[in-house]
């Protein structure tokens, strides 16, 4: 059962997220490419207690910027190279930065993340090469990489790692996803009934979101978009979290359905109940019991 800390929350995220369905299309894009124009791109640490002190920070340009975060008081032997969440829309988020540098912390790893071109804007095309070669460049070094990611970050990562395999590139030696979206093109049924009791996102706007992120309906089912209805054979080792109450569930349970098919070694926690991204949500339970099931599948 739930915690009532997750209760609170699951009331609370919705309404300082401003949730709601899509009542336009065109105003939706309108109202994002507006706040666009305004964003502030650089790393927001705030949420992470003595960032500054406990981290040095890098921008490598790789067509965009790539956060490296680099501790300044221990030895790293890997990297965790993190995608980040926010519907392809959203840039990197101080949530974030405090779950990337946390995780780093309990597996003494340097942190990469990628800032990648958002929708409506842009699409896929327009990061995913350099994202793959990237993420290529760092796993060739000392320990290797965890590539790991958030809902759309969690699908972005394991496109990725559809791309790396594919091109005979270094792997990651593990990957990480934390409720991905890994089905665009929202062909589970059941994700309309999960519509009715996900306090946080809305069909419609998954709907708008993943057209935007594809480009073109055409695309919304190729690999690099919708990784869970590609051939899943020969991945890293992977773990995923993700709860029911959760509109991204049924995609996830789809991948966990296929990679089973294709003899994927990939872990499928799902947890009762639970709202979208639980892992990385402050100060509960569940939480707390998700980044150690996650630190014990990277040790």
């Amino acid at each position: 059962m739930p915690s009532l800390r997750h209760a609170l929350l699951a009331s609370v995220i919705p309404r300082l997220r401003k949730a709601g369905d899509l009542d336009s299309e065109p105003l939706e894009r309108a109202r994002v490419e507006a706040c666009h124009r305004t964003l502030d791109r650089s790393l927001p640490t705030r949420g992470t207690p003595r960032f500054a002190q406990r981290w040095a920070v890098e921008v490598a340009d790789i067509g965009f910027p790539a956060h490296v975060l680099t501790p300044r008081l221990r030895h790293v032997h890997r990297t965790l190279y993190y995608v980040h969440g926010g519907a392809f829309m959203a840039p990197v988020d101080a949530v974030h930065v405090r779950y990337a540098t946390r995780l780093a912390d309990a597996i003494g790893a340097r942190v990469v993340m990628p800032d990648y071109p958002l929708a409506p804007e842009h699409t896929w095309a327009d990061s995913h090469d350099a994202l793959v070669s990237d993420a290529a460049r760092w796993a060739d070094e000392e320990g290797g990489i965890v590539l790991a990611g958030d809902s759309a970050g969690g699908g972005l990562a394991l496109a990725m790692a559809l791309s790396m395999r594919d091109r005979g590139l270094t792997p990651a030696t593990h990957l990480v996803m934390h409720a991905p979206w890994v089905d665009l093109t929202t062909s589970t049924p059941e994700t309309r009934e999960v519509d009715a009791v996900d306090p946080w996102l809305f069909y419609s706007k998954l709907q708008a979101y993943a057209l935007w992120w594809a480009g073109s309906e055409a695309d919304l089912g190729r690999p690099e978009v919708s990784p869970a209805l590609a051939d899943l054979a020969g991945l890293p080792k992977a773990l995923m979290l993700h709860g029911t109450r959760d509109l991204l569930h049924p995609g996830c349970r789809l991948l966990a359905r296929r990679g089973a098919d294709a003899g994927w070694d990939l872990t499928s926690i799902e947890e009762p109940d639970l709202i979208h991204v639980y892992g990385l949500l402050p100060l509960i339970p569940e939480a707390r019991r998700a980044f150690t099931q996650v630190v014990d599948f990277l040790r």
